[in-house]
């Protein structure tokens, strides 16, 4: 027990070392600030939503880009009705969105329904009149002034473009406040610094934008694994493109609220990055040493060690549980060393939730009491991916949709906070 004793320490002492530099991510905000946008140009807009049984939500989202402040005569909805068995494609064309539907069994994905749709858009607009296209989820809400945001930062040449991302379910419980918490981190303490730095930033999801030069320079969309967004980042951040974030373009999006949903989405997140490290592994290692790219090492940080170390120490810590089941001396050895290990990640996560909770304070929508509660269940969250990644190594995963049935509008997003 020993050995399983040492393993801990020294993968806890890994993981300080491979992540410590992000903790310098958490300062920067303060101490840097963004430089004001002087000018910008008018561009026409795509907006890809893929969407898959999402008749609950999907009018919503159309109805905040409709009332976009940006000119609407400069942006096209369109819509990917993907293997739908409910009357999505329907909602969306008296929303106004152009819709083709999708029927396929053997390509199931988020990747190939954003293929099709792209496919569709160039057989149907052969002139290519746009400059960008967006990348949303049927279940977003837009800020009025999402594409403005986001078209000054387009305007100041910037081909890949993301966004803050916030929730309007974040007070549900503590599985979406977790979910929610974590993509504010995200927005603010990766990306945004990365940003204020002049580093490449990750596309995470949703709320993206490209540049029609990063789809031709491609050969249209080639990005279909679990995890497509992770796949499209490292795809151009290994071939020199640094993808740019819009802190004042926020989108909200649902949360899943029950367990089994959230273990089924967080597995194939995990079983993505997985697909991912295989795929570009070499690539990024190549890149960091031809090229001496801080993006492409940031990048292989925030996958590699964190997949396969919690995989190896989770089955490490299984493999001495059962042998240490014969002595119980050996057993309160393990059980001390594995408590250790996991107050140490509570801990860690607990300074991460509460320093954003308290930045992001009044861009949470939900009640003060619990906004500090939730504080509390996000490490909780966060060290749920342990069984989950472990089983991630062992487990055949296919992309299934989430249920999204938070029916609201952004005005009711917004009174929920106002209401805390």
């Amino acid at each position: 027990m020993k050995i399983i004793s040492f393993i801990n320490y020294m993968a806890a002492v890994i993981f300080f070392v491979c992540y410590s530099y992000q903790l310098l991510y958490i300062a920067v905000p303060f101490f840097r600030k963004n430089k004001p946008i002087e000018s910008t140009k008018m561009h026409k807009f795509a907006v890809l939503i893929a969407a898959r049984n999402e008749e609950a939500v999907i009018s919503q989202l159309i109805e905040s880009i409709q009332h976009q402040s940006y000119p609407s005569q400069m942006i096209e909805i369109f819509v990917a009705a993907d293997n739908c068995t409910d009357n999505t494609a329907a909602a969306a064309r008296e929303a106004g969105a152009v819709v083709w539907e999708r029927f396929n069994r053997k390509k199931i994905g988020k990747g190939y329904a954003l293929d099709f749709l792209l496919n569709q858009i160039e057989k149907a607009c052969p002139d290519k009149p746009f400059d960008g296209y967006f990348v949303l989820d049927a279940d977003n809400l837009l800020d009025e002034n999402y594409i403005s945001e986001m078209n000054k930062s387009f305007s100041q040449g910037h081909r890949i473009i993301t966004s803050y991302r916030n929730s309007k379910n974040y007070g549900s419980n503590w599985i979406s406040a977790g979910y929610a918490l974590w993509f504010l981190r995200e927005s603010q303490y990766l990306n945004r610094s990365r940003a204020l730095l002049g580093t490449s930033c990750a596309v995470s999801g949703t709320g993206f934008l490209f540049h029609r030069d990063i789809l031709e320079r491609s050969g249209g969309w080639r990005y279909f694994l679990l995890t497509e967004d992770i796949e499209f980042s490292i795809h151009h951040i290994i071939n020199g493109e640094k993808i740019a974030y819009c802190e004042s373009a926020i989108l909200y999006d649902e949360q899943p609220t029950r367990f089994s949903q959230s273990w089924s989405q967080r597995m194939r997140w995990a079983k993505g990055n997985i697909q991912v490290c295989r795929k570009y592994g070499v690539e990024l290692i190549k890149s960091i040493l031809k090229n001496k790219s801080f993006s492409s090492y940031d990048m292989t940080i925030t996958l590699f060690p964190a997949i396969f170390l919690t995989a190896f120490s989770g089955i490490i810590n299984l493999i001495g549980a059962a042998y240490a089941l014969h002595s119980k001396e050996n057993l309160i050895i393990l059980l001390q060393s594995a408590g250790q290990s996991l107050f140490n990640a509570y801990l860690m996560f607990f300074i991460i939730g509460a320093i954003t909770t308290i930045t992001e304070w009044k861009h949470i929508y939900c009640s003060a009491s619990k906004k500090i509660g939730y504080t509390f269940t996000f490490p909780l969250f966060m060290l749920t991916y342990i069984p989950i990644t472990v089983a991630a190594f062992f487990k055949k995963v296919e992309w299934k949709p989430i249920e999204h049935r938070e029916s609201i509008s952004l005005k009711e997003v917004r009174k929920a906070g106002s209401q805390a």
